[in-house]
């Protein structure tokens, strides 16, 4: 419909034109403020004619506008006369403004002005008022809605539309259909039977809502003004409509069914048998089968084709195909067990569950305006859901960003997740995926303290997937720089009930939190999982805190502690510096060996430090001994007696060995500490060295490689570490490296030096014992001969 129609009955003189209306005519006062306007025009093409007056007198004004009304009558009757185009003038009066579509009049000037026109202008009306017609020019026809017509009469009546009324068929050819917003005489539904656009008007809710559905489509139903229509909601109606047609005639054949010989049925009980051997189903013989998958997998197609779209298509498209959905009837008089694709009762339920989670992240993450958000929610609370869908009524009830009681939560004033109002506690209450949602969204925007507040307050049915969400705290305690509290929280609970974030811990993990808190770093990605670069966020742990941190993890965790890769993950860390590439690589340290008096100072005290926090009590460690001065020593000692105990209990369930050595790196010393201690218990140092043994059995080129980038000089003190233990059970584990060595010599271009390396700490002269003696003798001289 053109823009600028206005809803305006016009009265109709004999001669077919315009009349005037009967009320008084609103003034403009010259001398003072606007006493009213005055509007010409045709909403959508009636002819119209524009007058504007001054009066400086208010005593007379009513026989003054009698006397003007008289005078633009005059006009009229004398612009008809010369032989023009049917013209007339016409006055619309403020009352008329209520209507909802705006103008019905448009003002057109005439192309060419006449010397009478300018006359008119002039002409005093009352001079007594000082009345006179400052401005009158004549109107084109312009389109209209037919109830507008000034030709044609029209008559109204609510919703007729079995067949014209009166007159209400003829039309100008002007006239616009109020429906179709075309021509009339382009209408093809113009006088159809049980249609009749014709009888159409703006004062009935009937052809309103007649004229929305025409102009909104499908998207009527969502109770949309026509000004919240986008293209993007039109889009989503169009595909909606396209789908409702092809899913209407894919249900038409489910109904129908399939019918089936009762031998060629497949079972519909709970066994399930094989084809004619259920006597149960054989006695019902069914006749008709009525397979969902058609419909399911045109439905499964729309969704992912929705979910493709923009969000406030692909909301109109989800919510389109639920109210489909729930219109789906089961016509089998007895229950029939296909599977979840080709029974109804199973198939809708799956369907609504992807559409609704799909909505409910999209409430979440999606800026919707208000109105929007709201008629959404609506629409899918107005939704009949069948008995087997019952679940669903308030799955969309997805408070809103600014709730009063959600944004308490996230700015901290609310740690709870409750609040009394009116005698009655309310929860913050959220099903998994919008949780997952707003966690989504806060972290992109790295408001991590908030998501740390929200996730601690909020509550859900589904237990388990909340539980996951918590279990990232830690990690986003560590990107506000917050390690402490990290640490402290992955040892207790946010509910007193479930376990803490430190059991189900994983190897990697334990190994990135220790890192974290040695350095004050994270990584800058959304997961501690992801690799990205790290970046610098607070001030690390102190040793003696990182410490017992470390074990209290360790004992709190079963598979952790039996797991060689975390132990090598704590020595590695404890003997770094706090320096960390952007890479996530620390830069290990050759911690000078401490004096022998301190070691067993250190030792004696772990022991009870050790059971204190297997006991997770909260431990205080001695001053004296882990003084500033030597403090990475005594951390690492009370380390190495910490892998001394797990080695005496847990051996049998430990896997590799190797690697806890290698990661005591250049401090040499620390490692002969642990290998002096499992000596004492003669089944603890056989089984420690049959699992080196084997690592380097399995292991040959990786160690070949480890021991390229390390040198020669790690390599020497490495086996003369092995080669002059006491015990010749240790001895070995020397022996078959060096070996290894020998045997790939093509492979290790330093053997040179490490051959010079023997030579200058004496290894040849020193009582390694026969064997060991022979081995290192013969690796000497082989380079002695090159």
């Amino acid at each position: 419909m053109p823009l600028g129609m206005r809803d305006t009955p016009l009265a109709h003189n004999k001669d077919g034109g315009p009349s005037l209306p009967s009320q008084p005519f609103p003034t403009h006062c010259e001398g003072g403020s606007s006493a009213g306007g005055f509007r010409a025009g045709c909403p959508h093409g009636v002819a119209a004619s524009e007058a504007v007056w001054g009066s400086k007198s208010g005593g007379a004004r009513r026989d003054a506008e009698e006397r003007a009304w008289c005078f633009l009558r005059a006009l009229a009757t004398m612009g008809s006369s010369k032989g023009e185009e049917e013209q007339g003038v016409i006055l619309i009066s403020d009352d008329e403004a209520e209507s909802t579509l705006g103008t019905s009049v448009l003002l057109v000037d005439p192309s060419e002005k006449t010397a009478v026109e300018e006359e008119k202008t002039e002409e005093v009306v009352d001079e007594e008022c000082d009345l006179m017609v400052t401005f009158c020019k004549q109107a084109n026809v312009m389109p209209h809605a037919r109830y507008d017509c000034t030709i044609h009469p029209f008559e109204r009546m609510e919703c007729d539309t079995c067949s014209p009324l009166g007159k209400n068929a003829d039309f100008c050819s002007q006239c616009y259909c109020y429906i179709c917003d075309k021509l009339a005489s382009e209408c093809q539904n113009w006088t159809t039977s049980s249609l009749c656009h014709c009888n159409a008007h703006n004062k009935s809710k009937f052809w309103k809502e007649q004229r929305d559905f025409a102009l909104a489509g499908v998207l009527v139903m969502f109770k949309l003004e026509l000004t919240e229509i986008d293209a993007d909601l039109r889009h989503g109606g169009n595909l909606l409509i396209n789908f409702i047609q092809e899913l209407s005639v894919e249900y038409n054949k489910y109904l129908i069914g399939e019918k089936i010989p009762p031998i060629q049925h497949e079972c519909f009980c709970l066994p399930k048998l094989p084809p004619g051997q259920c006597s149960i189903c054989r006695s019902r013989n069914p006749e008709v089968v009525y397979k969902y998958s058609g419909v399911f997998a045109l439905v499964t197609r729309f969704l992912n084709q929705a979910e493709r779209e923009n969000p406030k298509a692909t909301a109109v498209m989800l919510l389109g195909a639920a109210k489909e959905l729930a219109l789906h009837k089961d016509p089998a008089l007895s229950w029939q067990n296909h599977g979840h694709i080709d029974s109804l009762k199973l198939a809708v339920p799956y369907l609504l569950q992807r559409i609704t989670t799909k909505l409910q992240r999209m409430l979440v993450l999606c800026d919707f305006p208000k109105n929007l958000y709201e008629k959404f929610i609506h629409f899918f609370q107005s939704i009949s859901l069948p008995c087997h869908c019952f679940g669903f009524s308030n799955s969309l009830n997805v408070v809103p960003w600014d709730h009063v009681l959600l944004t308490t939560v996230l700015k901290g004033q609310n740690t709870t997740g409750q609040r009394t109002q009116k005698g009655r506690k309310i929860y913050l209450w959220e099903a998994l995926p919008v949780i997952q949602a707003r966690v989504e969204k806060l972290v992109d925007k790295m408001n991590y303290k908030e998501v740390v507040r929200y996730l601690r307050a909020v509550k859900c049915n589904d237990t388990k997937g909340l539980r996951d969400l918590r279990d990232k705290i830690p990690f986003y305690l560590c990107k506000t720089g917050d390690f402490l509290d990290a640490a402290h929280s992955l040892l207790f609970p946010v509910n007193s009930l479930a376990c803490c974030t430190a059991c189900r811990l994983t190897p990697f993990q334990f190994e990135v939190y220790l890192k974290m808190f040695r350095t004050g770093s994270v990584p800058t990605g959304k997961d501690i999982q992801e690799p990205a670069p790290w970046i610098t966020t607070g001030s690390p742990l102190k040793d003696a805190v990182l410490i017992k941190q470390a074990l209290k993890l360790l004992y709190s965790n079963l598979s952790l502690y039996r797991n060689p890769k975390c132990w090598s993950s704590l020595i590695m860390i404890l003997g770094s510096s706090r320096l960390l590439e952007k890479n996530g690589h620390l830069h290990p340290l050759s911690l000078k060996e401490p004096p022998l008096d301190f070691q067993e100072g250190v030792l004696a005290a772990s022991s009870s430090l050790l059971q204190e926090l297997k006991a997770k009590v909260n431990v205080s460690l001695p001053p004296a001994i882990f003084s500033p001065q030597l403090q990475h020593e005594a951390c690492l000692i009370l380390a190495v007696q910490a892998v001394q105990q797990m080695l005496f209990c847990d051996l049998p369930y430990l896997t590799s060995f190797l690697e806890i050595a290698l990661a005591f790196g250049n401090n040499f010393w620390a490692l002969r500490l642990l290998l002096d201690h499992l000596s004492y218990q003669e089944h603890v140092l056989h089984g420690t060295v049959n699992l080196i043994l084997r690592d380097l059995s399995r292991q040959k080129v990786t160690m070949l490689k480890l021991w390229q980038n390390l040198g020669p000089q790690y390599v020497g003190e490495f086996l003369c570490l092995f080669l002059t233990c006491r015990h010749k059970k240790m001895q070995s584990i020397g022996l078959f490296a060096l070996n290894i060595v020998t045997e790939n010599l093509h492979m290790c271009p330093w053997a040179k030096n490490l051959c010079r390396f023997f030579h200058n700490v004496g290894l040849r002269y020193l009582p390694l014992g026969t064997a060991a003696h022979r081995e290192v003798s013969k690796f000497i001289s082989i380079f002695e001969k090159l």
